[in-house]
């Protein structure tokens, strides 16, 4: 998955993309149907080895959901690699890279009702899809499924999956689990309508730490979001993390304060960042010159949230608060 950003102040999701058709699934798939109610969609960049081990894992699936796969390579080599892999439903290829948009295209081109979302280095455990589904079609105000996330051979509990167990917002009696609003964008489920509804991941983003905004839409949106850890998805980063990616959430941070939260809020965001780069922080310079570009379309497209989410948002920056001053949060 990408983490390289465009230097234009809004990145617009691109509208040409080649779509390939990939060769015939093997017969087991076509004789044994699986649960039609949800699509995988995946984003890849230049880690065709690593989506191969991802679409064998997505192939072995009870449920055989198709899968979507948008790749942001810069040449043809992830291409050649997946073609006929028994998996893959649909290839698409756009003109440029789309980073987190990626999804939303994906999400457009799925015909089922429900997507899941992999990275090219993640995939779903066995059952969890169809749980997902069994959920989503119980609880209609359910806009999304968080899952439980699992890292590497060895299936270390990724630290996020602790915060959000300990949700501190009130639980809602037509939703399952923890209701949250935050996620991991490589380990959560969503209903279509809700997720193209808000417009999916912000184009002002493009990628880093993307998920809160997208979570803050989709409560503002009066959609449910929640935390059902009995839903587990296998994330296995290896060596391949790109540089840049604390610059990126830095700023992405700092944009979805400016987006949609509350004035103080956001200023004390910015405040911290302008602070955390005159004090050589590890990625705030970039971060901070890369805000100060952006922030006039970010206050262009303001939207806060509504009274009651953004209670609820800053009775999580409280808690958040807390844990990093005891150590125990980043």
């Amino acid at each position: 998955m990408s983490t390289e950003h465009t230097p234009a102040p809004v990145r617009r999701e691109v509208a040409h993309v080649h779509e390939h058709a990939p060769a015939p699934a093997p017969a087991r798939r076509a004789t044994a149907p699986g649960d039609a109610r949800i699509t995988v969609a995946v984003i890849t960049r230049d880690r065709a080895a690593s989506l191969l081990r991802t679409l064998d894992a997505l192939a072995a699936l009870p449920e055989r959901p198709p899968v979507v796969v948008v790749d942001n390579s810069r040449d043809d080599t992830t291409r050649r690699a997946v073609t006929g892999h028994p998996a893959l439903t649909r290839l698409l290829r756009p003109a440029g890279n789309t980073g987190a948009l990626g999804r939303n295209l994906a999400a457009r081109h799925a015909r089922t009702p429900y997507v899941a979302f992999s990275d090219d280095d993640s995939w779903w455990e066995p059952g969890s899809l169809a749980r997902a589904a069994d959920l989503l079609d119980r609880h209609p105000r359910l806009g999304l499924l968080a899952a439980r996330t699992l890292v590497g051979d060895e299936a270390a509990e990724d630290p996020l999956n602790a915060v959000l167990a300990a949700s501190p917002l009130p639980s809602e009696p037509d939703l399952p689990g923890r209701p949250v609003l935050g996620f991991l964008g490589c380990a959560c489920v969503v209903r279509k309508e809700a997720f193209l509804g808000v417009g999916g991941y912000h184009p002002l983003l493009f990628f880093g730490g993307e998920e809160t905004l997208l979570a803050y839409d989709l409560a503002a949106a009066g959609w449910g979001v929640a935390y059902e850890p009995t839903l587990c998805a296998r994330h296995h980063p290896g060596d391949h993390t790109r540089a840049g990616r604390s610059a990126l959430v830095r700023r992405n941070h700092v944009l979805t304060t400016c987006l949609r939260r509350s004035w103080p809020v956001a200023l004390r965001a910015g405040t911290g960042l302008a602070l955390a780069a005159a004090t050589g922080r590890p990625g705030a310079p970039r971060a901070l010159k890369e805000t100060v570009v952006r922030l006039p379309a970010a206050l262009a497209r303001r939207r806060p949230l509504p009274p009651h989410v953004e209670r609820a948002a800053r009775l999580l920056d409280r808690e958040a608060t807390g844990h990093s001053r005891e150590g125990t949060a980043p």
